[in-house]
């Protein structure tokens, strides 16, 4: 039976790993904190800390994995699940597969242009640029193992409970405006959707872009949350005006529209929600956002 160890155990790896589960997989992986593992345990997942400090006996909660997610996103001293524990990693016998999940900002600005995964990397954030650093960490370590390994480069994550539904609600949703932006996004099942087809393959390594068939301007895609919910939507702000946070700001320093026509073509995925406007139609008739 094979054996999923996730390093990160959060929004998107665990969807996949409780997906995996469903289909007769033995899930492990880590968390932060003993109140989330005991949850995690709770739902048959085997969970282990870390994050403040290294696993306590990485032999123990590593043995017996077959296929491993990296989900945990590098610092300053770079990427910390290798940092700690990629000794331990190379000495899993019988490892057939390695995931790690990354980021679309490898890619950096391109003005509204089009990128895949052949384009070349020029992350233009601290973070886009810790990732393609971590990129290559794992290619290195994948290839001294012989193992295949997969990275994902994700678009904005959405899902129940993670959404401009919610943000609506909780009055947090804001329209900023910024003239020829765009942003592609991806929805959380479709994410695990995307996963498992790679995991099971048998694909060589290379880099999938993980998002949905269409990027769109952010204020678009809170009008159409607002209409899903019959509010008005919030008033549009322009970007030079608007308030908002360091981090919140970096996200308009890129404007892409990114294809995915590898996941499609080599995974043989077929999105379950091809545009935001079906995932957010799906999540508003599931309830999320309701009053």
């Amino acid at each position: 039976m094979p054996r999923l160890f996730c390093f990160g155990l959060g929004f998107s790896a665990l969807t996949f790993a409780r997906r995996m589960q469903q289909q007769g997989w033995r899930v492990a992986g880590t968390c932060r904190s003993e109140d989330k593992a005991d949850v995690l345990r709770a739902e048959g997942i085997d969970a282990h800390i870390f994050g403040d400090a290294p696993l306590a006996d990485p032999a123990q909660a590593l043995a017996g994995t077959t296929h491993l997610l990296a989900s945990v996103p590098p610092g300053d001293d770079g990427d910390p699940v290798i940092a700690s524990h990629g000794n331990d990693i190379q000495a899993i016998q019988g490892l057939e597969w390695i995931g790690y999940l990354s980021t679309t900002g490898v890619y950096g600005d391109r003005k509204g242009g089009y990128v895949n995964e052949t384009s070349i990397l020029l992350p233009s954030t601290e973070r886009g640029k810790k990732r393609v650093t971590a990129e290559l960490v794992w290619q290195d370590l994948a290839a001294a193992m012989n193992v295949p390994l997969h990275m994902f480069r994700l678009a904005g994550i959405y899902g129940p409970g993670r959404n401009q539904l919610v943000s609506l609600r909780k009055g947090k949703a804001r329209r900023v405006e910024k003239p020829g932006q765009v942003f592609s996004r991806i929805h959380v099942d479709d994410i695990a959707q995307i996963l498992e087809a790679a995991a099971t393959s048998g694909l060589p390594t290379q880099p999938f872009n993980v998002c949905d068939n269409e990027a769109g301007p952010p204020q678009d895609v809170v009008a159409y949350a607002a209409e899903l919910l019959g509010m008005d939507p919030p008033p549009l702000v322009p970007f030079d005006e608007a308030e908002m946070s360091p981090m919140g700001r970096s996200f308009y320093a890129e404007s892409k529209r990114v294809k995915n026509d590898r996941i499609k073509d080599d995974l043989g995925v077929v999105l379950k929600y091809p545009t935001y406007r079906e995932g957010l139609k799906a999540l508003a008739d599931a309830g999320d956002g309701k009053a």
